[in-house]
């Protein structure tokens, strides 16, 4: 509600503005128009000073207008930002103080062997929450402020893709089966590390938004001589189509931070649109063919395993991801 009454006044002023600039662009082009006609000695005059009346009501006309794009669009950023710092403090002191609690469980009580076990798994988990997040950070901040002018290099999909399904999968614990890869042999134009950050990004917020049971399908294949494409489909409720082109925005997450029920930053699908657009790609959301769900679908400049060069020339051969490196889920 909040969002909506910081929306309501400057769209309300800009309406109320853009009134009396037509009343008084009305009565400006009566009035000269009446004295052009009454007094033809003086029409030159009267036509003059309509037409320089008439061209400054269009400046000020226009200037309204931009007015209320501009704090509209101040508003939505201000909106985003606040969302985005609720989203970090939570994600922060959640890890943090539960950690926090199985220290001082451990300290103060007796407790067993398995336990304990369990206590140790779940401050893991709360410290490896806590990397993603930074991580996450980091890549952002790294994209605004510097531009990579490494090489591209042939990179093998099929095998980078399994491998960010079995990362996900291992943080999220869930069977390997959640995340179903279909990819034909093809190779991709770009640099490893960013499509590791790219689909493990992709990957994640499937699986985090799936259904329940989670269901995600990854297909990749050629379209064209030259072109590689990806789709990363999910079984969950899926995005509004007006809202298809918000989710790409620095530090946006639809409704309100505090009501979610889902972690995250608003940075994930953010940093895979930048890195698409680096490595002359995109990506957009497409309509399931049949039932709910999310698909968002990766184009990138690629080529089908017949055309490509010896693997030996690739980059196709590197350690498996670890659970967090690089890799930034939103």
């Amino acid at each position: 509600m909040s969002a909506r009454r910081s929306l309501r006044f400057p769209i309300l002023l800009a309406i109320v503005m853009i009134a009396l600039l037509a009343l008084l662009t009305i009565g400006w082009v009566l009035l000269n128009v009446s004295g052009a006609l009454q007094d033809e000695r003086s029409s030159g005059l009267y036509w003059a000073l309509l037409t320089v009346g008439s061209l400054l009501s269009l400046l000020l006309l226009v200037g309204t207008v931009l007015y209320l794009i501009l704090s509209i669009k101040a508003i939505n950023l201000t909106r985003r930002q606040s969302n985005f710092i609720d989203s970090v403090t939570h994600e922060l002191k959640s890890p943090i103080a539960s950690m926090k609690l199985y220290l001082q469980t451990l300290g103060r009580l007796p407790v067993g062997a398995a336990e304990r076990a369990d206590f140790y798994r779940f401050m893991l988990e709360d410290l490896e929450r806590l990397d993603r997040l930074i991580n996450q950070l980091l890549t952002a901040g790294r994209l605004e402020a510097e531009t990579v002018d490494s090489p591209l290099q042939d990179v093998e999909l099929e095998g980078l893709l399994r491998e960010c399904a079995d990362a996900v999968c291992l943080s999220y614990r869930v069977p390997r089966e959640t995340v179903r890869v279909v990819s034909q042999p093809c190779w991709v134009r770009a640099r490893r590390m960013d499509l590791e950050i790219i689909f493990r990004n992709l990957i994640d917020n499937a699986v985090k938004y799936a259904g329940a049971p989670p269901r995600v399908e990854v297909t990749a294949g050629t379209e064209g001589p030259r072109e590689v494409v990806v789709l990363v489909s999910d079984n969950g409720r899926g995005i509004p189509f007006h809202l298809r082109r918000r989710v790409f925005r620095r530090f946006e997450r639809l409704g309100l931070e505090l009501e979610r029920d889902k972690p995250g930053t608003g940075l994930g699908l953010y940093i895979v649109r930048t890195l698409l657009q680096r490595l002359r790609g995109r990506v957009h959301v497409r309509t399931p063919k049949a039932g709910p769900g999310t698909v968002l679908e990766v184009r990138l400049p690629g080529r089908p395993a017949a055309e490509t060069r010896a693997p030996a020339e690739a980059v196709n051969e590197t350690p498996p991801l670890a659970a967090s490196k690089g890799c930034t889920p939103s």
